[in-house]
Formats: structure tokens, sequence, C-alpha cells
């Protein structure tokens, strides 16, 4: 079934909205949009608007030995992530033409390429799993100005001219994406190549494409490609990790070659191993992480959490 697309009239002024906080955002100092950022998810922490609900849920299963203080601070700084990561996404809309390549650099440095260097020149391809922590648009775009010229798999977006325009933006930075449904096809090409694909692997994913591994002592349905995948092409998998440093700046790290196991072709234990990973770089940085997802979905609350 086609996405529903937004009637003109409400596309046009949509759009024009857009590119004039796109250029808003562009005539910012980096060190601005930053302290403006924190300060308009302080005011909205504080209004308990945009999914503040699922927030407390996630957070109170994860982490539930934190004291109500604790819980609330976690949340504030979380909310402070969210409205510098609103200014960052602002960008993708400027009208200034190349500015989202201008951009990137100011907003994200890469640490680690040589372990993506050393894994892509076995030949076979990398698979490149990643979470939703920092900035992850500009960790992948700083990424693919480094020279890692990755396809994403992600969504369509609605409306079109919306997607056209994100899709210009990451192109510009040398990343194509493959989109789901139907993913596959592309996934497999860009492997057989020696190519580099990318996965996010913190959301919900039901079967046929999820299967349910522990995360925070929670059975719940995740992406289980990885594992298959790896042992059907011979593809290196490498971990990519992204967090914010204390000065808005993120840190795209590409870590070492990830060991899937002695079954890599098992689906559950190599996602399970997945899983592990990326639950360690939420606990490292639990304020970046997009708690407002509903990765539990359709798990009871009883159940979990560490």
């Amino acid at each position: 079934m086609a996405k529903r697309q937004l009637p003109g009239w409400q596309a046009v002024p949509l759009c024009g909205f857009l590119s004039a906080l796109g250029l808003f955002a562009s005539l910012l100092p980096r060190r601005a949009e930053v302290a403006l950022g924190r300060a308009l998810g302080r005011l909205v922490f504080r209004a308990k608007l945009f999914k503040r609900g699922v927030v407390e849920a996630n957070v109170a299963r994860c982490f539930p030995r934190l004291d109500g203080s604790s819980r609330l601070s976690l949340i504030k700084r979380n909310y402070e992530h969210y409205g510098v990561l609103l200014f960052e996404f602002m960008h993708y809309f400027s009208p200034i033409p190349g500015h989202w390549r201008r951009y990137v650099p100011t907003a994200a440095r890469v640490e680690g390429l040589e372990h993506w260097q050393k894994a892509l020149a076995r030949g076979k391809g990398v698979i490149i799993f990643c979470s939703h922590m920092g900035s992850w648009e500009t960790a992948a775009s700083a990424a693919g100005l480094a020279g890692v010229q990755s396809t994403i798999v992600t969504t369509v977006l609605t409306p079109r001219w919306l997607h056209d325009k994100i899709t210009a933006c990451r192109a510009s930075v040398g990343l194509s994406a493959a989109f789901h449904p139907g993913s596959m096809v592309a996934v497999m090409k860009t492997l057989r190549r020696g190519g580099t694909v990318a996965f996010m692997n913190d959301q919900y994913a039901m079967p046929p494409m999820g299967l349910p591994v522990v995360f925070f002592n929670t059975r719940v349905d995740t992406l289980s490609v990885v594992g298959p995948l790896a042992k059907r092409t011979g593809a290196a998998v490498v971990p990519f990790c992204t967090f914010r440093d204390p000065d808005g700046t993120t840190v795209a790290r590409f870590e070492p070659e990830f060991d899937l196991g002695e079954n890599p072709g098992d689906p559950e234990a190599a996602t399970q191993r997945v899983a592990g990973r990326v639950e360690s770089w939420v606990r490292a940085h639990p304020e970046q992480w997009l708690w407002m997802h509903r990765r539990f979905k359709n798990v009871p609350v009883s159940q979990g959490a560490a």
C-alpha cells in the first residue's frame, strides 16, 4: 500500500517552514545551536511533551534501581540531547546549496577508521551495525566524507519531497540507501561487490526480520539479519558506536571487527551478541539514546529489567 502523501495546501507551507528553519540553523554558530538546543530540550522536558510517557516507561524498565531524582535527571539530559538533535536535523532543510556537506564536519568526527579499512580489505564486504545514539545522521555523514560510502538500510519517508531532500543530503556525502521492505536485493548487490551496508540494530523489529533476544533483561523482537547475512556472504561485521562529547560534537567510532561467536549463522545467538554490544553503548551514554522509541512493544511491563 502506498504511503499517504500530504495534500498541496499542507505540503507547500510545511516545506517553506522547514526551509526557513534550515536557513536559521545555517546561520547559527555551532556553539550557539548546541546551547539553544539544550535550552529547548529543557523547556519540552518541563512541559512533559514529546512522548514523555514512553521515555519514562522505557527508562523505568531499563533502570529500575535508579531513584526518582536520578531518573528525572537522566530524562532531563535526554531531552536536552533531543533539543540539540532537532537543531542538527534542521540543517537538512537549508536552502543553501551544499550546506549539509559543509556542516557535518563541524558537528561530528570519525575515529577508528582503520578498523573499517581493514575489514573492507578482505574483499567480502562489510556489515556495519549501529544505533540511535548521539547524532546518528551527522555521524554517518561524517563517515561518508571520510570515505565510508555505505548503503544504509532505511525506510521511505513521506511526503515525497521530504524523502528526496534527505536522500539528496545523504548522497552529497557518499551515502546511498536500501529501502525496506525489499531492501535485501540492494544489500546483497552491495556486499557482492565488496561494499558496505549499515543496519540500525536498536529498534523493535517484528518477525520475520526480527526475533526475540534479551535487551536490558527483557526478551524483545530485534533485527536478526546481521549474523545470517555475514555467514552467507563472508562479510566482516564492524560495530559503529556513536555518542556525543560534552561540547556537543558527535564521535563516530568504528570498533574492531565483531566476533559473532562460534556459529554466526545461528540467528538467535548472533543477534544476542549484537544486542549485547548495543546495550553496552546505551549503558555508557544513557542520556543519548532514543528512549522515545517504543523498543519494548508487545512486551508486558512486568518483564525486565537490569
